[in-house]
């Protein structure tokens, strides 16, 4: 398939450079795979779309402030995105593999610095974009990036320093349940769910049940090649314990909230349809003429064109219900990407 299919034009004035006031309050389209019904709803009415015996799977994996600027010795200031962590020395020493700009001047053995005499040392490339940092701090490391990052938002939101946002963006750019850093992006199908929104799951006889997915770079890594199948996904670690396992398994639906929950659970089945519990590392790339193989119903936002999350989409949904769907969302002026609306996939 060619990947001029899943494009489609978006006027800028959709993508919403901010969240809500409520995170229940976003619009949701709910979208009927077998009838091709396609109703305008609120987030907060989601628990009336669950039944008993659902299982409502979420990431809660943790955003961390990935983004920072370290100074070099003549002066200049390098943006460090981090990416991965690929050693833990300790509380003060930690190795990242992590994207900086500029790159000009830069070589293995230079050093990027803070103040109180923490650095970051520059081992080497690993390719013709990443780079292995090795930080060492006075403080704790976590406390470090507390204090000089940034959370790392996606480059269609626009921040600029003293915009109230950046200090929002730390609060709102995280789902409630986030409880294991190691994302440099949201879980963002999460982020509409509010206390009263979960609290409302049980009353419906359904389930809430976390597993973890770190969401790494790829998430805004565009798909290059012409030919889809061609494309390569960044792996990322997930994990997903013996209980959720089996939770997931004796559900009669299955609900993943965001694309991050599908990949995870359909890199960690079978073909017998059985969640493995367990931790490991997953580049599954999901496009049309995917066989989903545990995911009954997806909850999701509205994603990039030509995305690998686009793509995914569509192949649960099916391209042209998808292309309909988006078709009806930009003329009814849905709020679009990270911290916009959001789509049921029933």
């Amino acid at each position: 398939m060619k990947l001029k299919e899943f494009d489609y034009e978006l006027p800028p004035s959709l993508i919403a450079q901010g969240p809500l006031p409520e995170r229940d309050a976003s619009r949701m389209m709910v979208v009927n795979r077998k009838t091709g019904e396609i109703l305008h709803s609120r987030f907060g009415a989601f628990p009336t779309y669950l039944e008993g015996g659902d299982v409502v799977v979420v990431n809660n994996s943790r955003v961390i402030p990935a983004r920072l600027w370290g100074k070099k010795r003549t002066g200049g200031r390098v943006e460090i995105l981090l990416l991965a962590q690929r050693e833990d020395r300790g509380p003060y020493r930690r190795c990242w593999e992590a994207l900086l700009k500029p790159t000009k001047g830069l070589g293995p053995g230079e050093k990027l610095t803070w103040e109180g005499g923490n650095e970051v040392t520059l081992r080497g490339r690993i390719d013709e974009k990443k780079w292995l940092l090795e930080f060492t701090t006075t403080i704790p490391f976590d406390d470090f990036l507390a204090r000089e990052g940034v959370t790392p938002l996606p480059p269609y939101i626009k921040r600029k320093e003293g915009n109230g946002f950046l200090y929002l963006d730390r609060e709102r750019y995280q789902t409630i349940y986030a409880r294991h850093p190691g994302s440099v992006a949201a879980p963002t199908a999460g982020l509409h769910f509010s206390e009263g929104v979960l609290s409302a799951i049980p009353e419906r006889g359904a389930q809430l049940v976390e597993i973890t997915l770190h969401v790494g770079y790829g998430t805004f890594k565009p798909v290059k090649t012409e030919e889809i199948e061609k494309h390569r996904m960044e792996e990322e670690y997930y994990e997903i314990t013996k209980e959720a396992a089996q939770r997931i398994n004796d559900a009669k639906r299955v609900i993943a909230v965001g694309t991050t929950c599908v990949r995870t659970l359909e890199s960690a089945t079978d073909e017998e349809g059985r969640v493995r519990a367990g931790k490991g590392i997953t580049g599954l790339f999901i496009y049309p003429g995917y066989r989903f193989k545990r995911v009954n119903v997806l909850l999701t936002n509205f994603h990039l064109p030509k995305s690998t999350l686009y793509l995914l989409v569509c192949a649960f949904a099916g391209i042209e219900l998808i292309r309909k769907a988006y078709r009806m969302a930009i003329e009814e002026r849905y709020r679009f990407y990270s911290y916009g609306d959001c789509m049921l996939i029933i």
